[in-house]
């Protein structure tokens, strides 16, 4: 028996800081899901955490793990694919450094992905994104950082990570002209910013309190704003957007959809799907081609260069055959 819980320290706290140069973000994450997974297998073996083996943990266990997040904590299948792929990678981890446990790795990491459907990806309307950064109340300190926030967070595309982990520094020269961007996988890129964006961050600068942290957004304790702060706070400003603006109250609201209205309304004002690539930090174009499925203007351009075929109707007639008529009703159904 393989106790976990030495692998599983030094697989978070020594191979993927030190040796995979894996983000903060992606540890924590990681983190989560096998605390979310030690404390299912411990109710369900009524083992304390730190007493669970490897062999405790088999595939039908892992599969009941995957169940029981999509069903009793509501998580979409994205979700479930996200937990399982971080569970197989610390099995791969395990397969090298215990080889008495290579059976039972091989048949955790061959658990499949649960498919899931290309949904459209919300996104807000120019007049939508208006309404919203105007919501907060620039007489007050937290109204002129949210706004400084809802800019920049629009503006460049970020996501809630990159956006809370921004510092004073990260704008060269205090110039507010472009902001130096670290974003997932440790890529960087310089964006230009808004006259209107530099303005918001420039009031807001004025009146930022020095805190206990070097990040540009800070909470009321003078600490860096976490990222359920920032929902919250756009949550408030959604609701008082949508007394102006009610469409707003049909769609979410979080800061991955403004991310997701950047990247629209820039493939609308562009037509290049490569800068909507370089502007969000996407490591692959194919990344980017989500947005293309959105904008009706390429669909538009694409259905005016092309002209109707004519095709004369035909008669179609039945299957004779048994075997042939029910592959035809499945065919159909």
């Amino acid at each position: 028996m393989k106790p976990l819980a030495p692998l599983l320290s030094t697989y978070l706290r020594v191979h993927l800081p030190k040796e995979r140069n894996a983000s903060p973000h992606t540890i924590a994450t990681y983190a989560h899901c096998f605390m979310l997974l030690l404390r299912f297998v411990s109710s369900k073996l009524s083992k304390r955490p730190t007493d669970i083996v490897v062999e405790d943990i088999d595939p039908q266990v892992i599969l009941a793990f995957l169940d029981h997040i999509e069903q009793e904590r509501s998580n979409c299948a994205k979700t479930r694919n996200a937990r399982l792929a971080a569970i197989r990678a610390l099995f791969q981890y395990i397969e090298y450094n215990e080889p008495s446990c290579l059976e039972q790795c091989l048949r955790i990491r061959s658990i499949p992905r649960k498919r899931t459907d290309e949904k459209l990806i919300p996104h807000l309307t120019r007049n939508e994104i208006e309404a919203l950064i105007n919501a907060p109340d620039a007489n007050t300190l937290t109204g002129l950082r949210d706004r400084a926030m809802l800019h920049l967070c629009y503006c460049a595309g970020l996501r809630a990570a990159e956006l809370l982990s921004l510092r004073v520094a990260d704008f060269p020269d205090r110039s507010l002209a472009t902001v130096h961007i670290v974003g997932k996988g440790r890529r960087e890129r310089v964006l230009p910013l808004w006259k209107a964006t530099r303005k918001a961050i420039s009031a807001w600068l004025v009146r930022r309190p020095s805190g206990n942290s070097p990040e540009l957004f800070l909470n009321k304790y003078g600490d860096r704003m976490s990222r359920d702060g920032l929902a919250l706070r756009l949550q408030r400003h959604a609701k008082k957007a949508a007394a102006k603006v009610p469409s707003i109250a049909t769609k979410p609201v979080t800061p991955h959809v403004l991310r997701h209205s950047c990247a629209v309304h820039t493939l609308e004002a562009t037509g290049d799907i490569r800068k909507v690539a370089l502007w969000l930090g996407h490591s692959s174009i194919q990344t980017t081609e989500i947005y293309l499925r959105v904008d009706a203007v390429e669909k538009l351009a694409v259905m005016d260069s092309m002209v109707p075929p004519t095709i004369k109707p035909g008669k179609f007639m039945p299957p004779s055959d048994d075997i042939l008529s029910m592959l035809n009703e499945a065919r159909t159904i």
